[in-house]
């Protein structure tokens, strides 16, 4: 039995994606980031060590709590993982 399915949007782009896996004085983080002419000028952020991933940009990085909730670290991690995403978003 076939089901026909409702798509919003099916597009290709080419993107580009960087590896980057750094030591804090917390933890080690492994991340993914996309960059896509989507979602506003904002980067698609997945963190390996939680597999969670979240669209981050300048706006969400000064939201209190946004980087604990979205990636399910600590405060401390939350902090580490900001002043890196800051440099780079």
């Amino acid at each position: 039995m076939s089901q026909e399915h409702l798509f919003l949007y099916d597009e290709n782009e080419t993107t580009t994606t960087r590896f980057v896996s750094f030591l804090g004085e917390n933890t080690r983080h492994d991340l993914i980031i996309t960059i896509t002419e989507k979602f506003y000028g904002k980067k698609i952020v997945v963190n390996l060590q939680t597999n969670r991933a979240a669209l981050v940009g300048q706006d969400d990085l000064k939201e209190e709590g946004y980087i604990e909730y979205a990636f399910g670290v600590t405060t401390e991690e939350a902090e580490e993982l900001s002043e890196f995403l800051f440099s780079i978003v």
